[in-house]
């Protein structure tokens, strides 16, 4: 069952074109992965699935929900989509389990001993069960980036929304981010990741759609990609990825 939909979607800064009809679609369940250069949009893209940036045309559904039309409620289709930046953009006078049940009380109105409950779960599916009454400051990188998963899984989303999620880590705390996203993924969390983490593009991604100059260049499975690119612009990206030492 086909549940994001994006159509033929464009999208401007300025006189900067961003975005120039970028088309794929997601079923339930999926693991989709957008890959490609500094500047090719891949960010922009997460940006306007869930309104933190308007297209200037095209289409963008999620499920029957018109994204893009003018007249969605973006706090609703916020509750739906779940963020987690590459910045962790946690509150760091609150501790990981406030961080957690913020939203469930204010956005979701739930009761304060539910969304304790809730963020505990949450914080335990991540592996932070033990740091739920530290602040972020007390936390390592890997960590704060869980509580921000965690954060984002509280609100049940349709879709989790992932923008380059262990880039602002040192290398040896990547590892703990990326086991928790293939868990996700292993229980059926349908993601969208802008990610150069091969190995769990290669290990969880149904697809990979690389974008190039605003366009999507060639879209496939890890193996295709990986071992069979289609267009010259591919390969050599790949080929630069894969002379990096993997983390």
């Amino acid at each position: 069952m086909t549940l994001l939909r994006v159509e033929d979607v464009y999208k401007s800064y300025g006189e900067e074109e961003v975005l120039r009809g970028v088309n794929f679609e997601m079923d339930r369940g999926d693991v989709d992965v957008l890959m490609g250069p500094s500047g090719s949009g891949k960010s922009t893209m997460l940006r306007c699935t869930n309104r933190l940036a308007d297209t200037n045309s095209g289409d963008i559904w999620l499920g029957d929900t018109h994204v893009t039309d003018p007249s969605t409620d973006v706090n609703e289709l916020r509750q739906r989509v779940g963020m987690v930046f590459q910045d962790f953009n946690l509150f760091a006078h609150l501790t990981a389990l406030e961080n957690v049940t913020l939203g469930l009380k204010r956005v979701r109105g739930m009761a304060k001993a539910e969304a304790v409950d809730v963020a505990r779960d949450r914080l335990e599916q991540v592996g932070l069960a033990g740091q739920a009454d530290s602040y972020p400051a007390e936390l390592s990188g890997g960590q704060q980036q869980r509580v921000g998963i965690a954060r984002a899984l509280a609100m049940e989303p349709d879709l989790m929304l992932f923008d380059e999620p262990t880039s602002a880590l040192d290398p040896e705390l990547v590892g703990e981010v990326v086991t928790v996203m293939k868990d996700l993924a292993a229980q059926g969390t349908t993601m969208l990741v802008v990610s150069h983490e091969m190995g769990f593009a290669q290990s969880a991604a149904d697809d990979i759609h690389f974008l190039d100059g605003g366009r999507i260049v060639e879209s496939g499975p890890p193996e295709q990609l990986f071992e069979r690119p289609e267009h010259d612009r591919t390969r050599s990206f790949l080929s630069g990825l894969q002379s990096e030492p993997q983390r």
